[in-house]
């Protein structure tokens, strides 16, 4: 016999010591085929802006987009920001963290996207994302190639000590060892105006487990967008509409 899984409570509301970390894609906004033709919602964007105001500024973005993708969508909002996974850290006071790591690999990087777009070429539907520091392989076009894909990515990580894979909702990107979500929300956790309140991450996919175990770790909530399972997760919201009213609620 089947068992249920135990249901997830929804989040309680904001208090004034709590910081806010919001993951995007997945979370604010619904995926596309291509990322670059996603929207943010003039109210969703007014309502986090509305957060920061009250949170004094203790309201960050998380994603694995790089920072210049992130202030294009929320502009004019200029948030505290960790962009490709953590391995872009903008502060409160607009100051950027060097990456964990100085180690060159562009030249690496560059032939594996070589290498990707060739692979993306004979395999119709599958995108490549060149994010500067970092590679995403899409399928969301070619749902029959998702393994084709993680082969390809396996075979090229492979022996390379200087980067990992970091698998998501239908990609999977080569992304800067020692960059991840939960890093990054405890860096700027030991920061004004982060410093001792409590942390709250919204996030949906693989890539946010690393952010809810960070926030559980420091005492905080970790809010999951969706059903997926397993999760560190506590709480949950079903989908990205009860996000943006979640967060509409937390605005007023």
């Amino acid at each position: 016999m089947a068992h249920d899984l135990p249901t997830r409570p929804s989040p309680p509301l904001l208090d004034d010591a709590c910081a806010l970390f919001l993951d995007v894609d997945g979370t604010l906004i619904e995926f596309e085929q291509d990322p670059d033709a996603v929207t943010l919602l003039p109210e969703v964007r007014e309502a986090i802006g509305r957060i920061s105001d009250r949170l004094e500024g203790a309201v960050a973005l998380i994603s694995g987009r790089p920072l210049d993708q992130l202030d294009a969508l929320f502009r004019p909002l200029h948030l505290p920001a960790a962009g490709l996974h953590g391995h872009q850290l903008r502060r409160a006071d607009g100051q950027l963290d060097s990456p964990a790591s100085s180690t060159d690999t562009s030249q690496w990087l560059h032939a594996v996207h070589q290498q990707a777009m060739r692979f993306a070429h004979g395999t119709p539907g599958v995108l490549v994302e060149d994010k500067g520091s970092s590679l995403a392989l899409h399928w969301r076009a070619a749902p029959h190639a998702a393994q084709e894909v993680h082969a390809f990515a396996e075979r090229h990580i492979r022996g390379h000590a200087g980067y990992r894979l970091q698998p998501g909702d239908h990609v999977v990107e080569f992304v800067p060892e020692g960059s991840d979500k939960g890093r990054a929300l405890r860096q700027l956790m030991q920061q004004a105006p982060f410093r001792g309140r409590l942390p709250v991450f919204l996030g949906d996919d693989l890539t946010d487990e690393f952010g809810f175990d960070a926030a559980n770790a420091l005492h905080g909530w970790s809010v999951l967008v969706g059903s997926r399972a397993p999760s560190a997760a506590v709480f949950a919201l079903p989908h990205i509409r009860s996000v943006h009213a979640w967060l509409r609620e937390n605005a007023y």
